[in-house]
């Protein structure tokens, strides 16, 4: 559990922060000047606030009114930043071992041995900062953090500076921190597809305050303006099963009561349960099962609502069979004619390459896959 309850006043910022999160993956998100990284020097000590309080997994970190302020070296958070901060004239062996001068000596650390091969950088170790791509430094500074022996692990916009492909190959070494190793975790990010696959909370700020927390469905799901001027597509989020790869083609299937979902990509294994997160804008309806179509996943449901308005589109949210909810962005024009109402049966239909793969995250690894 973290508790946060802050004010900071800075010239031209004010942070006024208040949010309780359960343990797991806690994503601060919004806009950049919204207040995630305030947050994240006050969890590590790096700045002090005004007044407010600060706990995690219950131990006071800080407490203006009782007048405690731990020390940083006693706070035990690993930090990683966007540019991975490696020591260049320093081997990646030597970089890692440099984390762990910082762990307690009671401390209960992690295995040198293990986070090397659970960042799959033992090939890496003679090697220099210099001569790595940008995700083998995510991963060594990752592995620096971890080695420190960190009761928190903060991670400040640590993909932002990495292409698609790159971002693929870290995110699944941070579902592994968060589900195999249960270290707690605050991910500080702009990037929406991040977030949903990551998270267990999200903490949506704007303008230095809180303006939402919860699931992230609940927050990330709804389109709720930031009062800088930026708003983010409507997601939905849909749990299923792998049930089988089709490597031929470059993709998975999933079963859900709703009917199947065809997703791009690799990684997953047949039982492996999954989330999926799919943008409004991606989702069309269709009144009758559609036939000669090309669009593979189409989904079972009921109209549950429609989002009235005067301008040119309006959200409809659909029911899947299974409990789930999908929401699609339709023209009213599209409503019309297709007399959509409330309790009227639908297919949700989803493109499989209109679905962003840094969004698909496994909430359960089938272990006996392994």
């Amino acid at each position: 559990m973290i508790e946060v309850s802050c004010r900071l006043v800075r010239p031209r910022f004010v942070l006024d922060a208040n949010f309780t999160a359960a343990s797991g993956c806690v994503a601060l998100f919004g806009p950049s000047g919204s207040g995630k990284s305030t947050i994240v020097r006050l969890l590590a000590g790096l700045e002090r606030p005004e007044r407010g309080r600060i706990v995690m997994e219950g131990r006071t970190l800080v407490d203006t009114e009782a007048r405690i302020d731990v020390p940083v070296h006693k706070r035990r958070v690993g930090l990683v930043f966007q540019d991975g901060q490696l020591l260049p004239h320093l081997s990646v062996r030597q970089n890692l071992d440099y984390g762990r001068s910082f762990a307690p000596r009671d401390a209960r650390g992690v295995p040198f041995d293990a986070v090397v091969d659970l960042l799959g950088v033992g090939h890496l170790l003679k090697a220099r900062p210099a001569t790595l791509s940008g995700g083998e430094r995510q991963r060594v500074s990752i592995g620096r953090a971890l080695l420190a022996a960190p009761r928190l692990l903060v991670m400040d916009e640590p993909l932002a500076s990495l292409d698609a492909a790159r971002k693929l190959e870290i995110l699944p070494f941070i579902e592994r921190l968060r589900d195999e190793w249960a270290l707690p975790i605050v991910y500080v990010s702009h990037a929406v597809e991040e977030v949903a696959r990551l998270a267990n909370t999200v903490v949506r700020m704007s303008g230095g305050r809180v303006v939402a927390a919860g699931a992230p469905g609940d927050v990330i799901g709804a389109a709720v303006p930031d009062t800088g001027g930026e708003t983010y597509p409507r997601l939905s989020f849909v749990s299923a099963k792998v049930v089988r790869e089709r490597p031929e083609f470059s993709v998975v299937i999933l079963t859900h009561p709703a009917g199947e979902i065809v997703l791009p990509g690799s990684g997953f294994r047949e039982g492996d349960a999954v989330r999926v997160a799919i943008a409004a804008t991606n989702v069309a309806l269709a009144t009758e099962e559609p036939r000669g179509l090309s669009v593979r996943t189409r989904l079972k449901g009921r109209v549950a609502g429609i989002d009235h308005g005067e301008g040119p589109s309006v959200h409809v949210t659909v029911e899947l069979a299974g409990g789930d909810r999908i929401v699609a962005l339709l023209t009213r024009l599209a409503v019309a004619d297709l007399g959509l109402k409330v309790g009227r049966d639908v297919f949700a239909l989803v493109k499989a390459v209109a679905i962003d793969e840094t969004a698909v995250g496994t909430l359960r690894r089938n272990q006996a896959a392994r």
